[in-house]
């Protein structure tokens, strides 16, 4: 468990300097494109603490990959449940998704179908070296 936490910690770290950078992209081409002219000091810093929390967490998190006792159904399971609660919180608490039925519901049919197309595209690039690398064994 301490190795995970420190892996967890790790990897959020290395990462967490991302969410800013990604956030000021994002203000910037709201402000270009006239969505947002100005924004105040509340919403500035708690989008910078906010995008910064998220992308440690969306960093750290695929370490629960590494831990062998899990099976992967349950590491995804994990994974996509912690990716989830942190994205649909920290978009709420930022005002960036309505907290209404309607918004929710389709943020989360569009979280989940995204998360399952890129497990989709994983999972056929991991069969197809499987399966290069089989036949690179029995051509020997």
């Amino acid at each position: 468990m301490k190795k995970f936490v420190k892996d967890f910690v790790k990897q959020g770290m290395m990462a967490a300097w991302g969410g800013p950078v990604v956030l000021a992209i994002i203000y910037a081409i709201l402000g270009l494109n006239g969505v947002t002219e100005t924004l105040t000091v509340k919403e500035v810093s708690m989008g910078i603490l906010s995008s910064t929390l998220m992308t440690f967490i969306a960093a750290g998190i695929p370490v629960v990959y590494r831990q062998e006792k899990l099976p992967l159904s349950m590491a995804i399971l994990i994974h996509a449940a912690v990716l989830y609660l942190d994205y649909l919180i920290v978009y709420l608490m930022n005002g960036w998704l309505k907290n209404d039925t309607t918004p929710i519901l389709v943020f989360t049919a569009i979280f989940f179908a995204g998360f399952a197309l890129i497990w989709l595209i994983i999972w056929q690039i991991n069969k197809r070296q499987v399966s290069r690398l089989n036949e690179k064994l029995n051509a020997q």
